[in-house]
């Protein structure tokens, strides 16, 4: 009897992973999450735009062999909550937008030919490559958007205070290449992928940068509340004296006019 579409459809296995260490390095492994967390604070009041990474995004139905796991995309158009994996069939068909490869010793050839035509053949408008440790990409920073089914490059640009940055049109960001991130530990140390908002000026923050800066205000606002108490008990303290001197002038005053109404009853003029 022969097997229904449906039960084999039913018996293939879309795996969530492969077995394999998420990076090969804290760099990459640092990067990766960074980029992921900033952009979903980004996108987060957007509930249509799904940010993700390390994924796998199965693109035909039926053939699990037919998949790929950026380190960092973006979806427009699909809702945003958790998946175990993304498959496009599920999603009305719907396909990154925005994809970032985290570019590496191991993954340097895959980044640069096989990936650019697989992601050109499933129509990704913006494919970017960093290198975190500066080893394996020169420039670190790399961009491309998708023109007539070939990625063409995004132009490198500079800032006016001399940060090297690609704009991200379909984000509507900049990928700027900040000094050295001393936290890394890298010798030479290489230049730090931020998101900066073009409109604003403002790099985007992850959680804990975002927990910095709070306690950094808060800080600044404990100080500015302490001198403000100072500045406060030294006009409470100057008025106390000024209070205290009027009270000796009232009671000097007083002696005054007491004694010189004492003398008047004596038959004797003050004055």
């Amino acid at each position: 009897m022969a097997e229904t579409s449906g039960f084999i459809s039913d018996r293939i296995v879309y795996p969530d992973t492969d077995g394999q260490p998420m990076t090969e390095s804290d760099a990459t492994r640092d990067y990766l999450i960074y980029c992921v967390e900033v952009l979903r604070l980004y996108f987060k009041s957007r509930p249509n735009v799904y940010v993700s990474g390390n994924l796998f995004i199965y693109y035909e139905e039926g053939n699990p062999r037919a998949s790929v796991s950026p380190d960092v995309f973006v979806i427009f158009g699909v809702s945003q909550r958790q998946r175990r994996s993304y498959k496009t069939w599920q999603e009305g068909g719907k396909l990154p937008n925005f994809v970032l490869e985290i570019t590496s010793r191991t993954t340097k050839r895959q980044d640069e030919d096989e990936k650019p035509r697989l992601y050109a053949s499933l129509g990704v408008a913006e494919y970017f490559q960093y290198d975190p440790t500066a080893d394996y990409l020169n420039p670190q920073l790399r961009g491309a958007q998708l023109i007539d089914g070939a990625y063409q490059p995004l132009p490198l640009s500079t800032t006016p205070e001399g940060i090297p940055y690609i704009h991200s049109q379909v984000l509507g960001l900049d990928l700027q290449l900040h000094n050295p991130y001393p936290a890394l530990g890298l010798a030479p140390l290489p230049r730090a992928l931020r998101f900066c908002d073009p409109e604003t000026g403002t790099k985007l923050l992850n959680r804990e940068e975002v927990e910095q800066v709070r306690e950094a205000l808060q800080q600044e606002n404990a100080l500015i509340q302490q001198e403000r108490d100072a500045a406060q008990q030294e006009r409470d303290a100057a008025q106390q004296e000024r209070d205290a001197a009027q009270q000796e002038r009232d009671a000097a005053q007083q002696r005054a006019e007491a004694l010189a109404a004492r003398l008047r009853e004596l038959g004797i003029d003050p004055d």
